[in-house]
């Protein structure tokens, strides 16, 4: 008795523990996740320059291995954040995911994906891979340089209460990540991203910042978008103020202040500030389109009969229909809702006719547009089948969708494929896989499950009389287990209508009705009633027929004595 107590504490410090894994695999309070992919044990930490809480990612994904990346690249000159110090690698399967939980249906997210080769493995060779949201295709990932640190970022619509980003192993070397960054955005942000079109971040400047190495993100930017600062003072002159540059309202792009402070301006007042791009063509779509988004504040009190209004240009067309004016410390910006499509870009902004001022930007992002239209499988029939993965611990390619791509879809599953509706899960065949347990609930969750085979595993505990609820089962095969008690009414009533085959041999302790239940206790109980009742009532009747005798006599003694 005296270990209880040890044993107790035991418990709690494992129920503690494992309730704190699952806690930290949630969103924080501002709906961030933040993922440092690779660092060992369960314990968060705090970032030094954002002060943004840093998860282990054992929660967020059960394959791949963690590594540290060499020595020579963790040198203090090189002032690499700790979280590049780390990744996770995946030699083995085609895709491999992360799966980040609790978001909200329908609402607008940024995915930054982060990668430091550091030359981990020792082989000096960059590997070359795919990453995908869900089933939509997002990104090469080809790093140039194994001392190069390389960010990617998406918004996209979610359009379940989770999310998946995948690894895709092309051939071209082991995938690896570094960290992995969820954060929301307003639905009514950034109209260009729909539940049909994500965009690809290409580069998000901010001018004129103090120096080159000041970031602007969290919690200067309160969806921790980074800016990367652009300077140039030979040709470029900085305007800067310290008063707050607001929002107008409805804005939906919500440029942080710390970003809108700064402002370039050419140096020499004749010239256009010009600036250009390239497009970066991807294996699945060879000519992207791009979105341009110019954020422009006025930052200085103009004298009197001063005008700044300029033109925005794209490959010498109007970009912007009219002459744009900066309002004085109002955010506005210049952007086009549809892609467009150039083998090159090269954008002016140039003083209008009527502009005594040269013209200024603070800042622009660049996006390209990925199609997010593939359909995924039925949410809920994934919500099941990972739950049933998470309950017996399956090891196989369950990772990422489970129907979509075809050539990836998880083994022993097959799935109905539709043109215009979420694919569907049609059968599940975990037969002579090792499953232990009871038969988890999960399963009653896919609604359009035709065939469940669980036959020859060690599957213990009671059949669910809700799978008779599966409208479209027709085969269910649960022989070869260890399961006990009747079969289910439900069941038993579909076997009997013929809508249903239903095997169950060679499970000692199930029986076909609840007679045959009857364990051989309870009938020796029944039984010993059944003795103990007539023996008592006998017991009874001999008492009273003594008693009756004594009245009876003592009654005719005094009569004698009369």
């Amino acid at each position: 008795m005296a270990t209880t107590p040890w044993l107790l504490l035991l418990c709690l410090a494992a129920a503690a523990s494992s309730g704190a894994l699952q806690a930290r695999a949630q969103p924080d309070n501002k709906g961030f996740i933040s993922i440092d992919c690779g660092f060992p044990g369960t314990t968060s930490y705090i970032d030094s320059t954002t002060e943004l809480s840093y998860a282990p990612d054992a929660a967020f994904t059960d394959t791949g291995s963690s590594h540290n990346i060499s020595v020579e690249y963790m040198k203090p000159q090189l002032l690499l954040s700790k979280r590049y110090h780390d990744l996770r690698s995946f030699p083995d399967g085609t895709r491999n995911c992360y799966t980040l939980r609790s978001l909200v249906p329908g609402l607008k997210y940024l995915l930054r994906a982060t990668f430091f080769y550091g030359n981990y493995d020792g082989l000096d060779r960059i590997p070359i891979f795919d990453l995908h949201i869900g089933v939509n295709f997002w990104r090469v990932v080809n790093i140039t340089n194994m001392g190069y640190a390389l960010q990617l970022e998406a918004l996209v619509v979610v359009p379940d209460d989770f999310v998946q980003v995948c690894l895709i192993n092309t051939g071209a070397g082991t995938p690896f990540i570094s960290g992995l960054d969820l954060r929301p955005l307003k639905k009514t942000m950034y109209p260009q991203v729909t539940a049909t079109q994500g965009l690809v971040l290409m580069t998000r400047l901010n001018f004129g910042p103090r120096d080159d190495s000041t970031f602007v993100r969290y919690p200067d930017d309160p969806y921790d978008r980074i800016w990367t600062p652009w300077i140039n003072t030979k040709i470029w002159t900085v305007i800067s103020t310290k008063k707050r540059v607001q929002s107008i309202d409805n804005d939906v792009f919500e440029a942080p202040t710390a970003v809108m402070q700064t402002a370039i301006r050419p140096r020499d007042v004749t010239k256009n500030i010009e600036f250009s791009w390239d497009p970066e063509p991807q294996p699945n779509d060879p000519s992207p389109g791009y979105i341009a988004i110019m954020h422009f504040s006025e930052l200085q009190i103009l004298p009197i009969n001063a005008v700044r209004q300029f033109y925005v240009n794209l490959n010498s067309e109007l970009w912007y229909p009219s002459g744009f004016t900066p309002t004085y410390l109002y955010i506005g910006a210049t952007y086009n809702n549809l892609p467009s499509r150039h083998n090159r870009y090269n954008v002016s902004i140039n003083a209008t006719s009527n502009s005594t001022l040269p013209p200024i930007i603070n800042g622009v992002e660049i996006f390209s547009v990925i199609s997010t239209t593939n359909l995924s499988t039925y949410s809920q029939d994934v919500s099941a089948i990972m739950a049933i993965k998470t309950k017996y611990q399956v090891q196989k390619n369950w990772m990422g969708d489970p129907c979509i791509p075809k050539t990836m879809a998880w083994e022993r599953l097959t799935c109905g494929y539709e043109v215009t509706t979420p694919h569907r899960i049609k059968a599940v065949d975990l037969s002579v896989t090792g499953l232990s347990g009871d038969i988890t609930s999960s399963f009653i969750n896919l609604k359009a499950l035709q065939y469940l085979n669980l036959s020859n595993n060690k599957l213990t505990g009671s059949i669910p009389d809700a799978l008779s609820q599966l409208p479209s089962l027709t085969i269910i095969d649960l022989s070869g287990n260890q399961l006990s008690g009747s079969i289910p009414p439900g069941l038993l009533k579909r076997v009997q209508d013929g809508s249903l085959n239903f095997r169950y041999e060679n499970n000692p302790n199930i029986c076909a009705s609840d007679n045959s239940c009857q364990s051989a206790p309870k009938r020796n109980n029944k039984l010993a009633i059944y003795i103990v009742v007539p023996l008592l009532v006998v017991v009874v009747m001999v008492s009273l027929a003594i008693v009756i005798f004594f009245l009876v006599r003592r009654r005719q003694q005094g009569e004698a004595s009369t």
